[in-house]
């Protein structure tokens, strides 16, 4: 499929990325500012988001805006006060991308401790439900607004030793599915990017043997990232795609 969109695509649009300060998550806050787009950068390491902000910048693209969070500790009321604030500054919202995860520890099920089944869990669930409910009044107010969630090849089909992540995952395309139901007559649209192997700190952390030469880099799978928040993708609605099709 061709995934092309209009230089401008994204002008005037406001669009909070999160896990922005690294990865796949800093490429789509650049590339979404290429194309015209005010981002919001989300992320738990100020001075990841800083680098980022003043890439934006110095590229000449529209002033982005940073929101500190750590989604391991951030409570119901942190997304509350961050929708407020959003609204404040912005008076809506046009689109998600729900990008940070974290991998946890690769090991046999009966290994996977508590802690770590509970922090994935957090992060990658329970974190982007809380958030997604606080802003979707916010996303209401868009005329054409995107919630894109991250999933993953084992957010498909169980492998073993993945285990909080590949459940974490499953769980994303569930509640995805479940929000692009409800949302259906709407102006937002919902779907899911499993970006397949890519050149990132998260990969390499899952197999440090690998190649990395071998690997996309994260501007090489943006052409869906684009597409899912640009009005050329007004039509996909409900879906989990691969950004790497076999």
């Amino acid at each position: 499929m061709n995934y092309s969109v209009s230089a401008d695509a994204l002008k005037n649009k406001v669009i909070l990325v999160t896990g922005a300060g690294a990865g796949i998550g800093k490429q789509a806050a650049m590339s979404f500012a290429e194309h015209g787009a005010t981002v919001i950068l989300l992320g738990r390491t100020v001075k990841k988001l800083e680098q980022t902000y003043d890439q934006i910048v110095e590229a000449g693209f529209a002033q982005p805006a940073i929101v500190p969070l750590d989604m391991k500790g951030a409570t119901k009321q942190h997304y509350i006060d961050m929708a407020e604030t959003i609204q404040g500054q912005f008076g809506r919202l046009d689109g998600v991308l729900h990008n940070a995860s974290l991998l946890g520890v690769i090991s046999p099920f009966d290994q996977i401790g508590e802690d770590t089944f509970d922090e994935v869990m957090q992060v990658n669930v329970k974190a982007q439900f809380l958030m997604t409910q606080a802003l979707l009044p916010l996303l209401h107010k868009s005329d054409d607004a995107r919630v894109t969630f991250t999933s993953s090849t084992v957010g498909h089909v169980g492998r073993a030793y993945w285990g909080a992540y590949a459940i974490s995952k499953f769980a994303t395309e569930g509640m995805m599915q479940v929000l692009a139901d409800e949302v259906s007559d709407s102006s937002i649209r919902v779907n899911a990017i499993n970006p397949g192997g890519t050149r990132t700190g998260m990969r390499a952390k899952a197999f440090p043997a690998e190649d990395v030469e071998l690997l996309k880099t994260p501007k090489d799978i943006m052409p869906l990232y684009l597409y899912l928040m640009a009005p050329e993708g007004k039509e996909l609605h409900g879906q989990c795609i691969d950004a790497q099709p076999k």
